[in-house]
């Protein structure tokens, strides 16, 4: 069993920063490919942005050069830089990773965290 654990959500005013992290922990696994969606109220949960076990990202027109994934292979740790955060941006964040175990792969999600972006 693999769990994901989100940090770094919060209260930001527009045009500020916030980093995510979302750390991977179990026994015997490894990650394939990590992502971030969001859900703001009252819309459909949206992909933000993944990155693959070679590290090729792709990002939604959204928040295409705003905010940037990376990862640390060592620490099976996934970040989400936001940077020039708009309104629009307000929403549950929440990370996904298919991840490979004993079992094969299967996909695991965080239990997201909140990002509000108001004066």
């Amino acid at each position: 069993q693999v769990t994901l654990v989100e940090s770094g959500g919060g209260l930001v005013q527009p045009g500020g920063s916030l980093r995510l992290s979302c750390a991977a922990s179990g026994r015997d696994f490894s990650i394939n490919v990590m992502a971030w969606y969001r859900q703001a109220p009252g819309k459909q949960r949206e992909l933000v942005t993944f990155i693959t076990s070679g590290g090729s990202t792709n990002y939604a027109g959204s928040v295409k050069g705003r905010f940037t994934i990376s990862r640390d292979n060592g620490l099976n740790t996934v970040y989400l830089q936001m940077n020039s955060l708009k309104p629009e941006d307000t929403a549950v964040y929440s990370c996904y990773g298919n991840i490979r175990t004993s079992a094969g792969f299967s996909g695991y999600w965080g239990q997201g965290t909140q990002v509000t972006v108001s004066s």
